[in-house]
């Protein structure tokens, strides 16, 4: 059976002076064959090159990408090629779960994130969603994603001027040479949400600052719904200014409110976490805010590549599997 495996090879990002890489505990555990698989670990200060350096140096078939702290299921490989062995798709993908032993205030932000309210289509990367199906750039994370070797390498891999959103401009590309993103809630990690609440907040900003970055080097109509954010933050500036004159502009925040406490509701009590539902409705509201705030200044970023010191800095370690 392992000759009709093909060879995978597992990319793993990391910091220069990061001297234990959580995820290659995980790595061991996966159940593949040692000698179809190779883990390749790309330490330096800027991930998209290092992804890059790393698929340029890869032997496998398949590529894993995987961040230095996700805890991959043991069945994930084994359940990917299944799903690979149609040949439209071109990239796969499932959630990026919250440890269940994770503090009460990471298990509010991974909840939050789950929400439809707060996330969108995007929930399906922090949560359970659905059966296995074709999906958008939307619902797929880069921390949990493999991708044919060939097919990353024809469309150019990442844009190395992106970060965060890197994967999802690559993902554009692909859908629109016709190949097929893959949705799959069984592979599955388990990867702990930000620790802080400025950590948490700082993520937010991000997300919408790499979006905006993102839409303006790769417009496609997707990106719509990223647009809500930044007007709803135009909306909240706006409002005391206006609603004097215009009394009826409150009354759409009346229907949000509400909306926001029965999603934190619902999605607290069926996450276990029923005492954390007045904090993940807050979350929700900030998450516009924050989201929309990133956008706004990712609209007037300077888009750049990483300088050659970064790059020539990049250090590839390739281990086998059960050398890792």
């Amino acid at each position: 059976m392992a000759d009709n495996l093909p060879f995978i090879s597992i990319i793993i990002p990391a910091r220069l002076d990061e001297p234990n890489v959580r995820a290659m505990e995980a790595v061991c555990r996966l159940d593949y064959p040692a000698d179809k698989c190779e883990v390749i670990l790309a330490r330096g200060k800027q991930p998209s090159a290092q992804r890059n350096r790393a698929v340029e140096r890869a032997q496998g078939e398949l590529i894993y990408f995987l961040d230095d702290d996700s805890m991959p299921a043991p069945g994930n490989l084994r359940r990917a090629v299944e799903y690979f062995r149609d040949s439209s798709i071109q990239m796969i993908g499932g959630p990026s779960l919250c440890p269940q032993n994770a503090p009460a205030l990471e298990q509010a932000f991974a909840l939050t994130m789950g929400t439809r309210l707060a996330f969108g289509p995007s929930r399906a990367r922090y949560s359970i969603v659905g059966q296995p199906r074709p999906c958008s750039e939307k619902e797929l994370i880069l921390c949990n994603m493999l991708a044919r070797r060939e097919t990353f390498l024809r469309f150019g891999g990442f844009n190395e001027k992106l970060y965060p959103n890197e994967e999802n401009a690559l993902m554009d590309q692909i859908q629109k040479g016709g190949g097929k993103l893959y949705y799959t809630p069984d592979i599955t990690i388990e990867r702990h949400p930000r620790s802080t609440f400025k950590a948490f907040c700082k993520m937010l900003m991000n997300y919408g600052r790499g979006r905006a970055e993102q839409f303006r080097l790769t417009p496609t109509p997707g990106s719509i719904l990223n647009f809500i954010p930044p007007a709803f933050c135009i909306y909240l500036v706006l409002l005391p200014f206006l609603s004097g004159l215009l009394t009826w502009l409150w009354w759409p925040l009346i229907p949000y409110i509400a909306g926001a406490l029965i999603e934190a509701t619902i999605t607290s009590f069926k996450g276990n976490h029923p005492i954390e539902t007045p904090r993940v409705a807050s979350f929700i509201f900030l998450t516009h805010v924050l989201y929309g705030i990133g956008f706004f200044r990712g609209c007037f970023t300077q888009l750049t590549p990483p300088k050659s010191e970064v790059k020539e800095s990049i250090k590839i370690e390739i281990r086998h599997l059960n050398d890792a």
